[in-house]
């Protein structure tokens, strides 16, 4: 099984020019501030998916199953689903209201390489876990 790897820069410029999604929220995109409607959540919320683990492609039926797994562990806590695109590709994720350290726990489980972090009226941020 594949670990979190160090993303090349190739996919770091991915990241930042994907935009996120997910309902309620306003479209996301990193390094600018969410354009929220209102006041806003309070707290983090992070955004992060159970696809591809450490970067490499996996197959539909696997990624499906990992987001199913990924939702059991959030039973019980805020959530949505949503994804994130670039293009013609895109990944489904949830944003989670917890705190980032929970987050990163969570995504560390499910062998992501980073998470998308909101908070407040702060510009979105990235956060790599390698």
């Amino acid at each position: 099984m594949a670990g979190i790897v160090p993303p090349t820069a190739a996919v770091q410029r991915a990241y930042r020019l994907s935009t996120y999604h997910a309902h309620g929220l306003p479209v996301i995109r990193i390094g600018q501030p969410p354009r929220w409607r209102g006041r806003g959540p309070e707290g983090d919320i992070v955004l992060l998916g159970a696809c591809n683990p450490g970067g490499r492609r996996y197959m539909d039926g696997w990624n499906r199953r990992m987001m199913r797994a990924l939702a059991r562990h959030l039973h019980g806590v805020p959530h949505v689903l949503g994804e994130g695109r670039l293009g013609q590709w895109a990944e489904p994720l949830y944003a989670v209201q917890v705190p980032l350290a929970r987050g990163l726990r969570l995504a560390r489980l499910f062998r992501q390489n980073a998470v998308v972090v909101l908070h407040g009226r702060r510009p979105a941020r990235l956060v790599y876990l390698a």
